[in-house]
C-alpha cells in the first residue's frame, strides 16, 4: 500500500513529489510521457512573473507572490539557472496607461513592489523599446528560469530522496474501494491511501474518473513563439503588453541561456496535444511584438514552437480542492500561468491544507534538500581553472554540440543520474546540446549514437521525442 500516488510529472507534480519526501511517506510519481516535464513544463515562457497582475484575494495572487519569493532558495537546492531580471508591462496609449494605475493598485494589494516609469525612464532602462511607448509599470521581483532543469532536478531530488517514478505509464481508470483507491495504469494496479491529480491538460478527465460530475472542463489555449539566436541583443528585462481578458499578450524575454522569447498568442487549440504553428499566428504575433520595437530582431529566429495551456473556461483562479466524492483525492486543475512562478507555493500548500488532513506527517530526518551539482565547464570563466579542471577530465574536454559547446563529459553526468533519458529530447532539455544555431543538425548523430549505447538499444530504436519518433528508420547497409 503506498502513502501517495501523484499523477503527473510537470513542475507542479514534481515539486510536491519532492515536498513529500520531506516526511517519512511512501509516494509514486506517475508520468505517462517517456520523460517529466515534457508538455506545459516543456513549452511555456519561463517567467517567474512577480504577482502583480492576479486578481487580490486569489489563490493566484497569495501563490504567485509566496512563490516567487521561493525560487532564490529553492534555484539554489535544485541547481537551475534563476535570474531577478525585473518585467515591464508597457502602454502606447492613454487607456493602456490607465490600465498601469488598475495594475499598480492591484500590486499594492497583493504586497508586490511596482513602480510606473515615465517614457524617458522606460527608454533608459530599454534602449530599443518604441518611441511610441508612453509609460511602463516595473516589477523588480519578476525573473526568468529554466523550467526544464527545474523540473528533472526536482524529479531526480525526489528519486534521491527514496521516491519511486513510473515514466510510459498512462492511468486508465481509478477505482474508490472507500478506505483506500487503485489506479489501474497500462502496466499494473497501485493501491494508495490518497492521490494527488495534477494532470496538467489531462486533470479534468482524471477527476472524472473518481467524480464523473466534476464541474470543470480544460479548454486547451495555444501559445505560439518565436526563439531567437543566443546573444541577440534585444531587451535586458521581462517586456509585457499590457494584459487584456485574453492573457499578458505578447512578451519579448532573454532566457537563462541567453536567447530571445517572442510571443505567445493566445488561441484555442484543436486538441490537448495539438500544439501546431500557423504563418496567420506567426503573422500576427510578429505585427504586435514589433510595434513593441524600434526594430526588427526576428531575422534571428532559429526554432518556432507551441505549448498548451490548461484553461478553465469562467474560472479565473487554480482550482485546488479535494473530490466532492472521496477526500482521498486531490485535484489541481486549471494551473495555467503563473503556475510556474507559483509551484513552490503550490507543493507547500497542499501538504498544509490537504495531505496533513488525510495523512499522519512525521519528519524525514534525513531528506537532503540538494540536487547533485551539474559540472557545465563552459561557465568556468577562468581560463586557467578551466583548462586545469579539462586536463582532469578529459571527456569534459571533447565537444559534442558546438553552438552550446556541450562536452561528452556533461552527456555521461547526464545519463548517469537517477531520471532515466529515453529520447534526444530528454538530453537535450538537460543539456542543452541541439538547442543552438543549427537546431541539432551536426549533433544529433553523435548524440543518437550515445544515447543508443546507454539505452543497449540497436540506433534504429532510438526516439527524438514520443513513441514512434525514431530518428532512424532503418540502417541502409
Amino acid at each position: 500500500m503506498l502513502d501517495v500516488i501523484i499523477i503527473g510529472a510537470g513542475v507542479i507534480g514534481s515539486l510536491i513529489a519532492r515536498e513529500l519526501k520531506k516526511y517519512d511517506l511512501n509516494v509514486l510519481l506517475l508520468e505517462k510521457n517517456n520523460d517529466v516535464g515534457n508538455e506545459i513544463s516543456g513549452a511555456n515562457s519561463a517567467i517567474v512573473h512577480s504577482g502583480y497582475d492576479p486578481k487580490p484575494g486569489s489563490l493566484k495572487a497569495l501563490l504567485n507572490v509566496k512563490g516567487n519569493k521561493m525560487f532564490d532558495q529553492i534555484s539554489e537546492e535544485l541547481d537551475f539557472d534563476f535570474e531577478r531580471k525585473g518585467s515591464l508591462t508597457i502602454a502606447f496609449n492613454n487607456d493602456q496607461r490607465m490600465t498601469l494605475d488598475m495594475l499598480a493598485e492591484r500590486a499594492k494589494a497583493n504586497g508586490v513592489e511596482v513602480k510606473i516609469l515615465s517614457r524617458d525612464e522606460l527608454i533608459e532602462l530599454e534602449p530599443k523599446i518604441s518611441k511610441e511607448a508612453i509609460a511602463a509599470l516595473y516589477a523588480p521581483s519578476a525573473g526568468i528560469c529554466d523550467p526544464f532543469t527545474m523540473v528533472a532536478n526536482a524529479v531526480e531530488n525526489f528519486v534521491d530522496n527514496g521516491g519511486k517514478l513510473k515514466l510510459n505509464e498512462p492511468v486508465l481508470e481509478i477505482k474508490n474501494n472507500g478506505d483506500y483507491l487503485t489506479v489501474i495504469t497500462d502496466k499494473g494496479e497501485y493501491s494508495t491511501k490518497l492521490v494527488i491529480n495534477s494532470a496538467g491538460l489531462y486533470s479534468d478527465k482524471i477527476a472524472k474518473m473518481i467524480d464523473e460530475n466534476f464541474e470543470y472542463e480544460i479548454t486547451p489555449r495555444k501559445g505560439i513563439y518565436y526563439l531567437l539566436a543566443r546573444n541577440t541583443p534585444v531587451v535586458n528585462h521581462v517586456c509585457f503588453n499590457v494584459p487584456s481578458n485574453l492573457g499578458k499578450g505578447v512578451l519579448i524575454a532573454q532566457t537563462t541561456s541567453n536567447n530571445v522569447l517572442v510571443g505567445p498568442n493566445n488561441t484555442l487549440a484543436n486538441s490537448l496535444d495539438d500544439v501546431s504553428t500557423d504563418a496567420t499566428s506567426l503573422e500576427d504575433i510578429k505585427e504586435k511584438a514589433l510595434k513593441n520595437l524600434n526594430f526588427n530582431p526576428l531575422n534571428e529566429t532559429i526554432r518556432i514552437f507551441a505549448g498548451n495551456r490548461p484553461h478553465i473556461d469562467n474560472f479565473d483562479d487554480f482550482y485546488i480542492d479535494f473530490s466532492k466524492k472521496t477526500e482521498k483525492m486531490i485535484n489541481l486543475v486549471g494551473i495555467e500561468s503563473p503556475g510556474l512562478a507559483s509551484s513552490p507555493a503550490i507543493a507547500e500548500y497542499i501538504i498544509e491544507n490537504f495531505v496533513s488532513k488525510v495523512l499522519k506527517l512525521e519528519k524525514n530526518e534525513n531528506f537532503n534538500p540538494y540536487v547533485r551539482k551539474h559540472i557545465i565547464p563552459s561557465k568556468i570563466l577562468d581560463l586557467k581553472k578551466k583548462a586545469e579542471f579539462i586536463s582532469q577530465n578529459p571527456d569534459y574536454g571533447t565537444i559534442v554540440c558546438n553552438c552550446e559547446q556541450v562536452s561528452i563529459g556533461e552527456i555521461k553526468d547526464i545519463l548517469s543520474r537517477s531520471v532515466p533519458i529515453n529520447s534526444i529530447r530528454a538530453l537535450k532539455k538537460r543539456t542543452r546540446a541541439a538547442f543552438g544555431r543549427c537546431q541539432g543538425g551536426f549533433c544529433i548523430p553523435i548524440l543518437t549514437k550515445y544515447l543508443s549505447i546507454y539505452l543497449k538499444k540497436d540506433i534504429t530504436e532510438v526516439l527524438y521525442s514520443e513513441n514512434e519518433s525514431n530518428i532512424l528508420k532503418e540502417r541502409a547497409k
